[in-house]
């Protein structure tokens, strides 16, 4: 294991939110050390309304902003924007327009600004049919330029709990 994330939600607010409740993630390394910080503020996740669009903030060292995921309005595919900590775009995030497929992967491909190139991706893999019926486990991979600035990095970690918690959290 090289790191371990603890959700930093009281009991009271993941019943009664669900999938559209604020978190905070603290990732810890091997020695118990928060490295990264990663906030999303409630949302509504079941609305494809422009108004409820997903942000979660990344921080490392834990309160200082390295970067952001902000959901952008798409009325068909899942589409989100990267930021740097200056919130300039820095990469795209494109996914499939049906959500919950069963029995093989789902691909969020990484993008360059113009979409035309695509840079690496965040799956949720296909766990077989036990598994994702009768448990809320998932399994997750990103790919990335292994020259991708280390913060890139972090804050693509951060992206892949933000896209787990949109569309994968109640995806019975």
């Amino acid at each position: 294991r090289v790191y371990f994330a603890v959700e930093d939600t009281d009991c009271c607010t993941r019943n009664c939110c669900g999938a559209s409740r604020p978190f905070t993630l603290r990732i810890l390394d091997n020695l118990g050390q928060e490295v990264v910080t990663m906030e999303r503020p409630l949302r509504c996740s079941d609305c494809c309304c422009p108004c409820c669009l997903q942000e979660i903030e990344i921080q490392a060292p834990p309160g200082i902003p390295i970067g952001y995921v902000i959901q952008t309005w798409h009325p068909c595919l899942p589409k989100f924007t990267v930021q740097n900590e200056k919130r300039e775009d820095v990469l795209k995030i494109a996914g499939p327009c049906v959500e919950c497929r069963c029995c093989e992967d789902i691909d969020f491909e990484i993008k360059s600004l113009d979409e035309e190139v695509v840079v690496g991706r965040i799956s949720k893999h296909w766990s077989g049919f036990v598994r994702e019926t009768f448990t809320d486990a998932d399994n997750f991979g990103i790919q990335f330029p292994l020259d991708l600035d280390v913060k890139m990095k972090a804050v693509m970690l951060g992206a892949c709990f933000l896209i787990d918690f949109r569309f994968f959290e109640s995806c019975d």
